[in-house]
């Protein structure tokens, strides 16, 4: 575990996955993570790698070959190393190597990169093609955050709100992990998304082309809650495991596969495209209170 902090804010980070496991308001001595009950989802903050939820029979096919990816890909399982550490700053990294390319064919280096500022912390993910050919990948963040944050407020007294008034509908999640094809109502001309755990009975909240990149946990019951700014990320997945005390925020750039999925990689939905020498990034921040 290595630990990042300035005065306001510490933040506990595992190598492994480089997955943020605490992040505490040292005045309130408030941690704001789930703190991964194995019994009931043993993860923190996993990120999603070079795929986002689950491929069609756990395979893509790329230029006449079949691989297989589980879901969310393999760098949270994945020890990353410490490229740069600073007293309120991190930087993990992952390249590709013998192992990775027998499931992705791609030359890669992917950074997270964690920085406290004030009572904020940002994560960045950067992906670079160090390669000629065109890279195909995907890239999501899925950290989870207890509810009820606080003593003396229950799961029902929390909601999240949008920056912006939304008519968006959720995308239902087949038994095998895939998006189905017609939506379902749910949020209709408003910005507030009250939480309670029959949201979650049939899996995640999926949800794309929002209009909001910001979403904030409140309550009328405490004054502790966050901000969440996700700018670039065109899909979002609200998640907790059933009955579980949290939630998930999971801004995406990419998408499970359909049940209509081809498996063909250069045409699933969602995927970014990525040519050689160059650099992909997108930032989430927190900001808690």
């Amino acid at each position: 575990m290595v630990t990042i902090e300035n005065t306001k804010i510490k933040a506990v980070i595992n190598a492994k996955g480089a997955e943020l496991t605490s992040l505490v308001h040292k005045e309130h001595q408030l941690d704001y993570m789930w703190q991964g009950d194995p019994a009931v989802w043993g993860k923190h903050s996993p990120v999603l790698f070079p795929i986002v939820g689950t491929l069609k029979n756990n395979t893509y096919f790329y230029n006449g070959a079949a691989y297989q990816l589980p879901r969310h890909g393999f760098a949270r399982d994945k020890q990353f190393a410490v490229e740069e550490h600073n007293g309120d700053s991190i930087t993990f990294l992952l390249r590709s190597d013998a192992e990775t390319l027998t499931v992705y064919p791609f030359a890669f280096e992917f950074r997270i990169r964690y920085t406290l500022f004030e009572n904020s912390l940002a994560v960045a993910y950067e992906v670079v093609n160090p390669a000629k050919e065109l890279m195909y990948f995907s890239v999501g963040a899925h950290p989870a955050f207890k509810i009820p944050l606080v003593a003396g407020t229950s799961y029902t007294d929390y909601y999240l709100q949008f920056n912006q008034v939304e008519t968006a509908h959720r995308w239902p999640i087949s038994p095998d992990g895939l998006i189905e094809q017609t939506p379902l109502p749910l949020l209709q001309n408003t910005n507030r998304l009250n939480l309670s755990k029959d949201l979650f009975q049939k899996d995640a909240l999926v949800l794309k082309g929002m209009a909001s990149s910001i979403v904030t946990l409140g309550s009328d019951k405490t004054e502790h809650g966050f901000r969440f700014d996700y700018p670039g990320f065109p899909f979002m997945g609200i998640w907790a495991a059933k009955n579980a005390d949290f939630v998930c925020i999971e801004p995406w750039c990419g998408i499970a596969d359909s049940v209509g999925s081809t498996q063909q990689l250069p045409e699933k939905e969602g995927v970014n495209k990525l040519v050689g020498g160059e650099t992909f990034t997108r930032t989430w921040t927190v900001t808690v209170y």
